[in-house]
């Protein structure tokens, strides 16, 4: 469902914006574990991930 690459694309996001690796994955962490808490609820069993769930929900 997307958990792998988001959490990659995440580290990858906070590289580029000059954090360290460690503080890259600790945020990355955080992002994922928001995500797979507010599931989009699409078809059957488990959802994707809610990419867009820290954002306000006027803009989503």
């Amino acid at each position: 469902h997307g958990t792998g690459c988001t959490l990659s694309s995440a580290i990858a996001c906070r590289l580029a914006e000059g954090k360290s690796l460690p503080q890259s994955i600790k945020e990355a962490k955080t992002y994922l574990t928001g995500a797979l808490n507010t599931p989009l609820d699409l078809g059957k069993g488990n959802g994707p991930l809610n990419h867009m769930y820290a954002l306000p929900q006027d803009f989503a």
